[in-house]
């Protein structure tokens, strides 16, 4: 029988103890990361598996889904993917902070022995409060749940995407990791005496201003990054206020950019109460700055502490709940103050489209889903005015019961 010839990728070897091996080296293109001509090679204790790989090979390589043995690391594979993002140094830190726990745990290993089992580890740890690099589940801190995990996850898979995209990696098996079942944040809401008694005590702070902002619908970031040159005290009836600049926290660090998006840069008029306190808190300011003279800061925001500078955004959250102690009312967290201002318009009639373009939201459904809540206060009202409905209802006589009695009148008359 004719010995069969291998073929030229497969070289027999024979080693000194007389055991033969069969070498395999396959051309299988350029390799996407140092875009030299790649080989695949690996020695095989028959020929048949020689061949068989030789075979499983070639196909992925005409097939064009053959992916290269690479190096890189999910460090590298991490730190390249955030390099290449355009995006606010807000979302950027955000991003960052969702893949730090797969750098601290998996950092060093090669992207491509990542499995499955890795990221539903990390999770299960996440989730349990173990850290993210700590094996012996001795080091605890406080337990993810869906706001941070998932977020987490989506990002992983955007990584690893990109790989797949380059021909770097095989398959995402990020996608094939479950998320944990979402629960929404719950939104509180001043109703509307609440707000008189808040407002009443913020007359009496320095920065009650801020407050007015606030309950008139301002995000942290406008309130924090409004300028005096935002507003115009003559404009209109009683003035106009523009929002043009947002004021957040990054790392730590207070930066400004511009609005979150078009649709929030809007100029709203001012109520003769807004007119009032911010004419108020403007005369505030330039009595400080007459006292400190060149030790005075840069005084150009509209929410400024006793020395011109302008707050951090994590302090006047901290301002917030102290007014509300203050106030003896609920401290519910300063963005519901957005959502009252939403609330509240809503159950005084006022359109959901005007909601929409006071927040700066393109999308009045979003505003409806997210922004306008009920209150016990409406639904009390509402159950009244539907026991009114259903009384009448009751009350009033059937069809049937009027067209006999007026039958009746006819036969006696």
């Amino acid at each position: 029988m004719a010995r069969q010839q291998l073929p030229p990728q497969i070289k027999k070897k024979a080693l000194k103890n007389g055991t033969e091996r069969y070498k395999l080296c396959v051309d299988v293109g350029i390799n996407p990361t140092t875009g030299r001509r790649a080989q695949f090679k690996a020695t095989y204790d028959t020929a048949d598996e020689a061949k068989e790989k030789l075979a499983e090979v070639l196909f992925q390589v005409n097939k064009g889904i053959y992916v290269p043995t690479t190096e890189l690391t999910i460090e590298q594979a991490c730190a390249d993917w955030l390099a290449g993002k355009r995006i606010k140094k807000t979302t950027l830190t955000a991003y960052t902070y969702a893949l730090q726990p797969l750098r601290d745990r998996h950092g060093s290993l090669p992207v491509q022995q990542l499995t499955k089992k890795h990221l539903d580890d990390l999770v299960n740890d996440l989730v349990t409060g173990m850290r993210a690099n700590d094996k012996t589940g001795d080091c605890k801190r406080a337990p993810w749940g869906p706001q941070t995990v998932n977020p987490m996850l989506d990002r992983i898979e955007n990584v690893l995407g990109s790989l797949v995209a380059q021909g770097q990696l095989a398959r995402n098996l990020a996608s094939l990791v479950d998320r944990m079942p979402g629960t929404k944040k719950t939104m509180e809401t001043f109703t509307e005496a609440e707000v008189r008694t808040l407002l009443a005590e913020a007359d009496k702070d320095r920065r009650g201003h801020a407050w007015h902002l606030a309950l008139s619908g301002l995000r942290r970031g406008e309130i924090g990054g409004l300028r005096w040159s935002d507003i115009d005290f003559e404009a209109g009836d009683h003035g106009t206020l523009t929002i043009a600049n947002n004021r957040v926290s990054a790392k730590g660090e207070a930066v400004e950019y511009n609005t979150k998006t078009a649709e929030s840069a809007r100029t709203l008029p001012l109520t003769p109460t807004l007119h009032r306190v911010l004419k108020r808190a403007k005369a505030q300011q330039a009595a400080e700055k007459l006292q400190l003279g060149n030790l005075y800061g840069p005084g150009t925001h509209v929410v400024v502490n006793e020395v011109g500078q302008s707050y951090h955004p994590d302090s006047l959250s901290d301002f917030w709940t102290e007014i509300c102690g203050t106030a003896k009312v609920r401290k519910i967290r300063l963005h519901d103050a957005r959502h009252t201002s939403g609330t509240l318009m809503h159950l005084q009639g006022v359109p959901v489209a005007v909601i929409a373009a006071w927040l700066g939201h393109a999308d009045s459904a979003f505003t409806m889903r997210t922004y306008v809540h009920a209150q016990d206060d409406a639904i009390r009202d509402a159950a009244k005015i539907w026991e009114g409905l259903v009384t009448k209802c009751d009350q009033a006589p059937s069809a049937a019961a009027t067209r006999k009695k007026s039958k009746n009148r006819k036969h006696t008359g």
